[in-house]
């Protein structure tokens, strides 16, 4: 389903990030060019730039994540914004008021910006069209739908290290049917002009429409690993799963797991990627995580920077109206 009209306002400019399907490349080249703007604020004396002084950001994650909601933070209070951080699970919300409810109040008391983290696929856009004009919403992953700000933090950890995406190939290895990260990074790649996006697992992890999304699908991990310029490893999304979809992790981590054997299928000079938590030994060596083409403990750091990008870009469409 097409979401992107709802992201612009009346004047074009970016109000809500909530997928990157159908995104303009030149918003995504716009992100990536004010990323590394902020790219060395955290390494300054005093971490923090003006741009959203006085703006309040709600935190409103219904599903937990350290990870996400800590870099979310942290970007907000580098952009001097005040942020609140709600838990769902003790909000009022468990006590029987509705989400529109919530959000209202959140409204009144002058919040700016809603992050949004949901179990369920579409819930940031449904919160988009709810909220009041002056609210911009972006989506921390919504089910297994979309999980744009990782998409774009793992566009910009690759153009750091190979400068241009029209000579690329690019394997995302691993869970694709349950990864919302893996359809973000799929669409941006497709989008920045990636000539060859390929799609590496097991039958019951690639979903059926796969080529459709615009890449071509591997079963056989040496396969898909043939002269890669980048690896991204997936987790494996067992929350997802119905049924059983693997018959145990040993096997998978036999046949897709990321080894140093295995990586020297690929080009001498690939980066391994992974948007976290790693599971050591099912879906990489730790050797391979910790090791030189390892860029994982980057992409935690560019996400502060993205972040900063996205909120600023979305916040500063209001500060300039």
């Amino acid at each position: 389903m097409k979401q992107s009209n709802i992201q612009f306002d009346n004047t074009g400019k970016l109000r809500h990030f909530l997928t990157i399907e159908d995104l303009p490349k030149q918003t995504l080249i716009d992100i990536l060019d004010t990323a590394e703007n902020f790219s060395t604020v955290g390494t300054q004396r005093a971490k923090k730039v003006p741009l959203l002084r006085g703006k309040t950001i709600v935190n409103l994650f219904f599903e937990a994540s350290t990870r996400t909601r800590t870099t979310f933070e942290l970007a907000a209070k580098r952009l001097s914004a005040d942020v609140l951080n709600i838990n769902i699970n003790t909000s009022s919300t468990s006590k029987g008021e509705s989400l529109l409810d919530m959000l209202r109040n959140f409204e009144a008391m002058h919040s700016d910006m809603f992050i949004v983290r949901h179990n369920q696929s579409g819930a940031a856009h449904f919160i988009a069209e709810h909220v009041a004009p002056h609210i911009s919403v972006i989506n921390a992953g919504d089910g297994s739908h979309a999980h744009p700000t990782q998409g774009m933090l793992d566009m910009f950890t690759i153009r750091r290290h190979k400068k241009e995406f029209h000579n690329l190939r690019v394997a995302i290895i691993g869970d694709i049917m349950h990864s919302r990260v893996a359809r973000s990074q799929i669409h941006a790649l497709n989008r920045l002009g990636v000539p060859e996006v390929r799609v590496v697992g097991p039958h019951t992890l690639i979903p059926r429409d796969a080529n459709a999304l615009g890449v071509h699908v591997f079963h056989d991990l040496r396969e898909g690993l043939k002269d890669v310029d980048v690896i991204i490893m997936l987790r494996l999304q067992r929350e997802r799963m119905q049924g059983a979809m693997l018959p145990s992790e040993a096997e998978y981590f036999s046949q897709y797991g990321l080894t140093e054997e295995k990586i020297r299928i690929a080009k001498p000079d690939a980066i391994v990627m992974h948007p976290g938590p790693i599971n050591r030994g099912v879906e990489i060596e730790s050797s391979v995580a910790d090791g030189p083409q390892s860029v994982i403990l980057e992409q935690v750091t560019n996400g502060i920077a993205v972040r900063m990008a996205i909120m600023s870009i979305a916040l500063g469409r209001k500060q300039e109206s």
